[in-house]
């Protein structure tokens, strides 16, 4: 077993430790459920072996996704590997992941030629956005790639009292609008709402509208709450203009919106496009966001 010189790894410390073989101080912060799933030997002989021609990890990205939960990006010098870690406020490792840092380049300096606002009234919370998979899960699919997923939170929740009533969710039946002028292709509505904790994986957008922009560049607000679409297709919408109400339809387990821009009405087979939003705002994982504000 690797012998610590550490006693304590402090969350920025993270990557000079971890490259410094302080394996056994590290594994010693794990969270018990990490520990059931991995031995210190396990933990020591893949760490050791993902060191491997490293020169040193710098860290990429911090993001906080609540009041609890801090979120960390260790890139390698050559940005080919990659370590996520989160911490709590305590400073315990909650999860840790080692692996191949995806980036894609090319369609990441491709951006809308429209320029959209996010479809939300007040301010939202974004829990997945941005371009990596680390800040956002949807990046490794083309189809997706620059996605949004936005909820909204209250002293580092979601939610209020009991987590298995929709109605409970912030988020739920809040209004959603038109993210930029265009006119209505598709509308899928009557789709149920999930029981929060459980997905609809046979009608995986849910409740959904999708509307053509300039440009052929077409937007798409998914998991909208049943029977709350107010436009049809063929309407013509204007920015702001509101769509629907958000729901938990669909392949999601908790009240959000999916939000995303492309080059298809068909979101299966089309592309991802990155968003050009007002103000040359560029949200991410842990931003607060509004029509018009990013904080």
């Amino acid at each position: 077993m690797e012998v610590s010189k550490k006693e304590y790894i402090k969350p920025d410390n993270f990557g000079s430790e971890f490259k410094n073989r302080e394996f056994s101080a590290i594994y010693k912060q794990t969270a018990k459920e990490f520990q059931e799933l991995v031995t210190i030997e396990q933990f020591t002989e893949m760490s050791a072996s993902f060191n491997s021609g490293v020169e040193y990890y710098q860290l990429e990205s911090r993001t906080s996704l609540n009041n609890y939960i801090t979120q960390y990006l260790w890139l390698d010098d050559s940005r080919e590997k990659e370590i996520r870690v989160s911490f709590d406020t305590n400073d315990a490792i909650l999860s840790l992941y080692l692996g191949l840092f995806v980036s894609y380049p090319e369609s990441d300096q491709n951006y809308t030629k429209n320029t959209y606002i996010m479809p939300i009234k007040d301010e939202w919370f974004v829990v997945w956005g941005g371009t990596n998979e680390f800040l956002n899960y949807h990046y490794v699919h083309e189809s997706q790639r620059y996605a949004y997923d936005l909820i909204i939170m209250q002293d580092g929740k979601s939610y209020k009292d009991s987590i298995n009533k929709n109605g409970n969710y912030y988020a739920f039946s809040q209004e959603i609008l038109a993210p930029a002028d265009g006119k209505v292709v598709k509308v899928l509505e009557g789709i149920e709402d999930n029981i929060p904790g459980e997905m609809n994986s046979s009608q995986p957008e849910g409740n959904c509208v999708i509307i053509e922009h300039e440009n052929n560049e077409y937007s798409m607000l998914a998991h909208l709450k049943q029977n709350s679409i107010v436009v049809k297709e063929g309407e013509v919408v204007k920015q702001g203009q509101l769509i629907g109400l958000c729901g938990n339809s669909g392949n999601s387990t908790e009240a959000h919106l999916h939000f995303q821009v492309m080059n298809s009405s068909d979101y299966s087979s089309g592309q991802s496009i990155r968003i050009r939003f007002l103000n040359d705002l560029e949200p991410i994982q842990g931003d607060f966001v509004s029509p018009h504000v990013q904080r």
